[in-house]
């Protein structure tokens, strides 16, 4: 394992206090490894704090981020690497043994890609612990085809917030793909387990990440992660649709809230509702016209760029 070559690879925009405390996490680490820094023109210090603290930073414009396109490039500006673990500016690791651990798996050569636990961060709501509890468990997995009758579409389920790739494997899939609104992560694990590489998620190796996102903003987001399906049906059709999921996660929260917060259970089903409608109108995006689209998603600047406006738009 001491062989491997290893680079952390870290996207930032206007995050100056959530990258220093990343890189604290990072400096205190067992492993040795890169620190990649790639910034989307800042303006609030992160990218002094990146060129104080790192040696290798990139500096892109802003129009020019792409969630798969730019961890692309970074992979491919540094081939000197054989595994790249992705992070994103608001994680940071919460065990000194984190980047250790999400190592292991690749002693199986056939393991491709490997995603971390995620924590949620000590001011996270109660349903954003939720979330967390519910993704990311602590018992580690080596996921195939042959778990899709079990797990379905949480076979290829990876976040990019901490999770690691061998670079053999993502270059056999053709890397990150440019053209999709999210979800760059899952659409390489579900590459990956297509061409017969396995996947593995590691509970050992953790992070604190999390969003305590207000109802608009979780409706924006699963807008654009309906989107992400549409396009990429191939993947319902490979490993199952989210309706299953779905159900098992809205039943897990009210359990998770109990009877000591009832009061919490309104809240609980209005948000979950609020979700699937955004998901059902991102699936029918096709219908709709590119303003509206942008007006309904988080990710706004990809319904300008190039691949947005190939298919799937009326206007």
């Amino acid at each position: 394992m001491q062989s491997l070559r290893v680079a952390c690879v870290i996207p930032t925009y206007n995050g100056r206090r959530e990258l220093e405390r990343l890189l604290d996490s990072l400096s205190a680490q067992t492993a040795t490894f890169a620190t990649l820094i790639v910034d989307s023109s800042s303006t609030d210090g992160t990218w002094e704090v990146a060129r104080a603290r790192c040696n290798d930073v990139i500096q892109i414009a802003g129009k020019d981020f792409n969630h798969g396109g730019t961890r692309q490039m970074m992979a491919e500006t540094h081939p000197g690497y054989d595994v790249f673990v992705y992070l994103t500016q608001d994680a940071y690791l919460q065990d000194p043994r984190a980047v250790e651990n999400i190592l292991q798996p690749f002693e199986d050569p056939l393991v491709g890609a490997v995603c971390g636990r995620q924590l949620p961060h000590l001011d996270a709501t109660v349903l954003s612990q939720h979330a967390r509890w519910f993704n990311y468990p602590p018992v580690s997995r080596i996921k195939t085809l042959s778990d899709i009758p079990e797990l379905g579409i949480k076979v290829p389920f990876m976040s990019n917030s901490f999770a690691a790739y061998r670079r053999n494997a993502l270059r056999a899939v053709g890397g990150f793909p440019r053209h999709v609104i999210l979800s760059e992560d899952m659409y390489v694990a579900a590459k990956m387990l297509l061409s017969h590489w396995k996947v593995a998620y590691q509970g050992s190796a953790v992070c604190r990440h999390s969003h305590n996102y207000t109802l608009r903003e979780e409706f924006r987001r699963y807008f654009d992660i309906g989107v992400f399906q549409a396009r990429e049906s191939w993947i319902h059709a490979s490993f199952g649709g989210a309706r299953r999921e779905g159900w098992r996660y809205v039943k897990s929260e009210l359990d998770f809230l109990g009877v000591r917060r009832w009061y919490l259970w309104p809240s609980s089903l209005i948000r979950n509702g609020l979700k699937l409608l955004a998901f059902k109108l991102g699936k029918q995006e096709a219908r709709l016209s590119r303003p509206l689209k942008r007006r309904l998603g988080m990710y706004k600047r990809f319904w300008d760029s190039e691949p947005a406006q190939q298919d799937h738009d009326i206007a």
